[in-house]
């Protein structure tokens, strides 16, 4: 008699045990669920809050399709050229080939894109690549982007630097023949800096890791001397 009580004993613990496991599975589940939901749903936002950091601009007047970057220019071959304001080199690009870009226009062969980039921000302690990039933008708007490009980096700051101040844009602004108010709230106000996001952002995932980057008609080009510019407009040309 006794050992059948212990044998019923011993299955009444078997089954509270096995109870005990199926709840805590159970829980673990539950949990493991509720991680998952968490995860996705975190995925979700991230994915919805990039693409409406991606969509939510306004792109100046002149911009190409997807409001990538400024267009100057009509000819038949197409010349990107993504630069950042506080980039050294891209002064350098500037003063060596920028009459030879500025003729191939004036000549009718080339469109230029002109994507202002922000990727030097880390160099500035108040964000002057992107600063800088949303003025171009408002210059943009009011039909002036290459002349304001021109004067950003005849009074281009060092790296390292504030950069030029809100005011200091302005001014160069109005040295080219930018309305002053106009021109001067749209900087201010930061109207065109979602702008710079996106332009900055679609160069990134076009793979472009540094500036200036020239590309003509979709190639890369090494040499960006006026002669490595001028034989790589032509060879796309043919």
């Amino acid at each position: 008699m006794s050992s059948r009580k212990g044998q019923k004993g011993a299955a009444r613990v078997v089954q509270q045990q096995l109870a005990r496991e199926r709840r805590r599975r159970r829980t673990l589940w539950v949990s493991v669920g509720a991680v998952a939901v968490l995860v996705i749903a975190g995925l979700i936002g991230w994915g919805v809050w990039s693409s409406q950091r991606s969509t939510e601009f306004t792109a100046p007047a002149g911009s190409a399709e997807g409001g990538t970057g400024v267009v100057v220019g009509s000819g038949p071959v197409t010349v990107d050229i993504y630069e950042d304001f506080l980039c050294p080199v891209c002064k350098q690009f500037q003063d060596t080939s920028g009459a030879t870009v500025d003729q191939l226009i004036s000549e009718g062969k080339i469109k230029v894109v002109y994507h202002p980039v922000a990727y030097l921000n880390r160099f500035s302690t108040t964000e002057y690549s992107t600063r800088s990039s949303a003025a171009s933008g408002c210059a943009a708007q009011e039909g002036k982007f290459a002349e304001y490009a021109k004067a950003l980096y005849g009074q281009q700051p060092p790296e390292g630097s504030a950069g030029l101040t809100d005011d200091q844009l302005i001014d160069i602004g109005a040295g080219v023949g930018l309305n002053r108010d106009s021109f001067g709230s749209c900087v201010r106000d930061g109207t065109f800096k979602p702008w710079t996001d996106h332009v900055t952002e679609q160069a990134s995932r076009n793979n472009i890791t540094g500036t200036p980057t020239v590309v003509i008609d979709g190639q890369q080009v090494a040499d960006r001397s006026p002669e490595g510019i001028r034989a790589a407009v032509a060879a796309a040309g043919k």
